[in-house]
């Protein structure tokens, strides 16, 4: 908990000491932030080589052999796990090459997205290379790692260390890597003046407001149509979770806008429900995709972790007052009229016509994508479910109406695609973001696997990507999966 926050606490006290110029501390400040932002984007595989992708993240920070290969194959038994562990060598070792470029990759192109400067997102490129030249993805050495760059690899470590078995075990850890991982005289520094470095770290990253207080050139501030771009990079961000959830959050929100827009309701409130659209899910990350991806039923303790998610996203959204309405409509959107929803269980005297708007566009959207025990509905289907929920007091009348209305209305597919895609490719494009394997792909589409190969071979060059998680994000911001805007 807390981890980016006090690694930036750290990374921005180590710049002082070194005396770095402006755009280098902005840049040291964001990256310590977004370092991470990205590293659930290949969650979905994470879990099906290990069983669980938060604890392969926890672990990621002291690996050990023998507990590494414990993991592999985790969630399977008997000749199952043999399998997985026999195709390890080959295919799980692909992925962890992989994750240099996916998780940089994203995250740089999310601090694009965010209005960030080119020295931050060079920076959020090559937080996994190393200074001995033997990270990646592109093998940088020495000064070639940015300067930002080295200084937040040294602070996520050492921060780690010093956390889980205090300030020597840290220095330590630095000392070690030293040369290797770290730049020597970044590692002198921290050596010699770690107990100054970590001093009241936990007070010092316990509140937000001080964390942004640490930042003294902080002074853009985003609204209108810029936060809207903002929240929808989030959403974006967050739906990369799991491959059946690619372009959910962004569907939502476009859906329940029409929805409300059919409804009447003001403009600020309709802003509010759009927001609260692409956040909806952001507690989806706190819980691991072996309970997500799971193709059948969930235990009784699997479903509760699942009901933690909207009170995850509130939380998450607790520091930020100018987005309260649209964190209290998240909050609210598996609540139920007859208080069977979750995770408070309120009913119809507190939730309001926004409230009620987003639980029905929420159900019908997700409802017409495919999940890990269930192909997706046809909209028929769908909507037949949403009166069914009506009928028994769970969903607004009202609101099911107006989303079936909005549903009912959407634009013609497109002809033209972009970076040159076929509609051919564009629709292998949207089942690869969905999870499937190139051999369902050929089931659904009636072709062979090796056609399929080819065609995601193509869709990867012509969109200058390497993996399915990039794929899936370009998906996703071209509205080609998920997207009731797109449809």
């Amino acid at each position: 908990m807390e981890h980016c926050l006090r690694q930036t606490v750290v990374a921005l006290r180590i710049a002082g000491r070194i005396g770095v110029v402006e755009r280098d501390r902005v840049a040291t400040y964001y990256t310590g932030l977004l370092a991470n932002v990205y590293c659930h984007a290949d969650a979905h595989e994470q879990a099906e080589w290990f069983g669980d992708d938060i604890a392969v993240k926890h672990g990621s920070y002291e690996p050990h052999v023998f507990e590494f290969l414990r993991m592999i194959g985790a969630s399977e038994r008997g000749l199952a796990r043999a399998r997985k562990m026999a195709a390890f060598p080959g295919q799980g070792a692909a992925l962890l090459k992989s994750m240099y470029d996916t998780h940089t990759r994203l995250a740089s192109q999310f601090a694009a997205r965010i209005g960030l400067d080119d020295v931050t997102c060079r920076a959020l490129r090559e937080t996994y290379e190393q200074w001995d030249g033997k990270g990646g993805p592109r093998k940088l050495m020495g000064e070639e790692v940015s300067l930002p760059a080295r200084i937040v690899q040294l602070a996520d470590l050492a921060e780690v260390a010093y956390r889980r078995r205090g300030l020597d075990a840290a220095r330590e850890y630095a000392r070690k890597r030293r040369g290797r991982n770290f730049d020597p005289a970044l590692a002198d520094l921290f050596i010699t003046e770690a107990e100054e470095l970590v001093a009241g770290i936990d007070a010092a990253s316990s509140c937000w407001e001080d964390v942004i207080g640490a930042e003294p050139s902080l002074t853009r501030f985003v609204g209108g149509d810029d936060l809207d771009a903002a929240l929808e990079a989030m959403a974006d961000l967050v739906d990369m979770k799991s491959p059946r959830m690619s372009g959910h959050s962004r569907g939502v929100a476009n859906l329940a806008l029409e929805a409300g827009r059919i409804s009447g309701l003001a403009d600020d409130e309709l802003s509010a429900l759009h927001r609260a659209g692409f956040l909806h899910d952001l507690g989806r990350l706190g819980i691991s995709n072996a309970i997500w991806d799971k193709p059948g039923p969930l235990t009784p303790a699997e479903l509760e972790h699942t009901r933690l998610h909207p009170y995850l996203t509130s939380r998450m959204l607790a520091g930020v007052p100018a987005l309260a309405r649209s964190r209290e409509l998240a909050a609210n959107h598996h609540e139920r009229l007859d208080g069977s929803g979750y995770p408070r269980g309120i009913g119809a005297a507190q939730l309001t016509p926004a409230d009620r708007l987003l639980a029905a566009a929420d159900v019908y959207h997700a409802m017409t994508e495919p999940r890990a025990h269930r192909a997706a509905r046809p909209e028929s289907e769908a909507a037949a479910e949403l009166r069914s929920e009506v009928r028994a007091g769970r969903l607004d009348g009202d609101a099911v109406n107006s989303v079936l209305k909005a549903a009912g209305h959407r634009v013609s597919a497109r002809r033209e695609w972009p970076a040159g895609l076929t509609a051919r490719e564009v629709e292998v494009l949207g089942l690869l973001a969905r999870g499937y394997s190139s051999r369902q792909i050929a089931e659904r589409l009636v072709v062979t696997p090796k056609t399929v190969s080819n065609h995601i071979q193509n869709i990867y060059l012509k969109i200058e990507v390497s993996s399915r998680a990039a794929a899936t994000h370009f998906a996703m911001q071209h509205a080609l999966v998920g997207s009731f805007e797109g449809r």
